[in-house]
């Protein structure tokens, strides 16, 4: 349950719409509701400041409708991340103002289009082929009510792609850099901006790429100060995290643009 759903419960027992000892029936099931196949977290935007997200492999269309649908009681915003079309369909039958976001495979309800981040997260993406990562990372930005800008195919073989856009960098709070093949963007853009950055490697890329594995220990292996690094293909991990920075400054730090 998020505080506006709480405070929508209080405001029901003050005006006598329930009663104390109905309000505590829902209160006991906001920790987490069992639903046999799945545990679903409601309490998890009182901890963590947004909730739970439906990672969708691995789960039936009806497992994941039937999560979204428990979920939508207690909060404004359900995230349901690598859906397919099919999935999406489904979703839609339940709420009409479902979106997909078909290149971030995202199916997004947001009732709640407070901007909550301090700044601007700006999503830079190294070349067409990582945009997928990189949608889902700025989807899950998006959705979790930060200002959200992209700068896709700026990768370092050309690089003068990226120093034509210095002024764009330099003016987001917080940046994701989204890269393949051997990931050399985020410490190139770690070298030029005094901002967090976010490193997302991808498994795009020939054999020797690993699968991403590459690009992942070139991250990691950064000279370039600032660069946090999130696992192989985890758009929504690094849009998760830019919006963690974001919200914290915005809540008491200093800076931002």
């Amino acid at each position: 349950m998020d505080k506006k759903h709480l405070r929508s419960l209080l405001a029901n027992v003050q005006n006598g719409d329930l009663t104390v000892d109905e309000a505590m029936v829902r209160l006991r099931v906001l920790a987490y509701e069992d639903l046999g196949f799945a545990k679903v977290d409601h309490h998890r935007s009182l901890r963590q400041g947004f909730p739970e997200v439906i990672y969708c492999p691995g789960k039936t269309t009806e497992q994941i409708v039937q999560i979204a649908e428990r979920m939508s009681k207690t909060t404004s915003s359900v995230l349901a991340t690598r859906a397919e079309p099919g999935v999406y369909n489904a979703l839609r039958e339940i709420f009409p103002d479902a979106e997909y976001h078909e290149l971030a495979k995202a199916v997004v309800v947001n009732r709640d289009q407070t901007e909550t981040g301090l700044g601007m997260i700006l999503i830079v993406a190294a070349g067409t082929a990582d945009l997928p990562v990189a949608e889902e990372a700025a989807v899950t930005a998006e959705v979790m009510g930060n200002r959200v800008e992209r700068l896709y195919d700026v990768g370092v073989a050309g690089i003068h792609r990226l120093f034509d856009n210095h002024d764009k960098l330099m003016s987001a709070n917080v940046l994701v850099v989204v890269a393949g093949m051997e990931g050399a963007l985020a410490s190139v853009v770690g070298g030029l901006v005094d901002k967090p950055i976010v490193a997302v490697p991808t498994s795009v890329g020939y054999g020797a790429n690993f699968g991403g594995l590459s690009a992942l220990l070139t991250m990691l292996n950064t000279c370039a100060t600032g660069v946090a690094v999130v696992n192989i293909d985890n758009g929504f991990g690094g849009g998760y995290t830019a919006s963690l920075i974001n919200r914290v400054q915005a809540a008491g730090g200093n800076g931002g643009n």
